[in-house]
């Protein structure tokens, strides 16, 4: 099944979204990122239909390029301001859809076994509906945008309920399986609690809590890899799990 897709004319970017998407989730999803300065707004919330899929409209915005010191400490206070709402509807973040989707997707190879085999090894309950905070659930460094100077979180494909570790998942297991650097890491996570953010204690070891949402974050990671130095990392990773 094809993924979702982006058209850019001029200031305008159109996203057309995986067939499967739920309309009416995508226009709740639409309305809270209209409400919520955290998040890039859309041009319209309502999705529009183009033949089998949804499609909506953004304005066009300055993502994080390669040459730029990371934005660490900005994007850890965008997540504590959106870990800060919480939801009156039902609405459950992606992130667990989208492990599921990666897993499934695997060949019959012999790294898909030590990756299926660590995905085991997760703990019962990363399966399970937790309603804390409203979670991006897909959150990196590419879900960031620059419009007239501020920085956004964008892509609002699996923003829900749920635990909001698992915005932190990625840094952390990137972290732990040697791809990001401890300065960066040590940015964003103090970062993050210095501006109050409730998903790790404000002191102490974080690694009791962030430890399953990490491992999920790298199996993940390890399914859609290639063949590279970093793809090494994360099925080593996976391996030692």
């Amino acid at each position: 099944m094809s993924g979702a897709g982006i058209i850019v004319v001029g200031d305008v970017v159109t996203k057309l979204h995986r067939p499967d998407t739920d309309p009416q989730a995508l226009a709740t999803r639409l309305r809270i990122a209209a409400r919520l300065d955290c998040l890039l707004s859309p041009l319209s919330i309502e999705p529009q239909r183009v033949g089998i899929r949804w499609c909506t409209r953004w304005p066009r915005v300055e993502t994080v390029p390669p040459d730029l010191d990371a934005p660490w400490a900005e994007a850890a206070r965008l997540l504590v301001r959106l870990h800060t709402h919480t939801l009156d509807v039902p609405l459950e973040h992606g992130g667990r859809q989208r492990l599921q989707r990666a897993l499934d997707g695997l060949p019959d190879t012999t790294a898909a076994v030590t990756i299926r085999r660590a995905a085991a090894g997760l703990p019962g309950d990363m399966w399970r509906t937790v309603r804390k905070t409203l979670v991006h659930g897909d959150w990196h460094l590419g879900q960031m945008g620059r419009l007239n100077g501020r920085w956004l979180l964008i892509d609002v494909d699996d923003l829900g309920a749920g635990d909001p570790a698992w915005d932190l998942a990625r840094p952390a297991g990137f972290w732990a399986a040697g791809l990001l650097a401890d300065t960066d890491w040590a940015t964003f996570l103090d970062a993050y609690r210095q501006a109050g953010g409730p998903a790790v204690p404000a002191s102490g070891d974080p690694w009791p809590v962030l430890d399953p949402f990490a491992r999920a974050a790298v199996i993940h990671a390890a399914a859609g890899s290639v063949d590279d130095e970093a793809g090494t990392l994360l099925l080593e990773a996976c391996a030692r799990m």
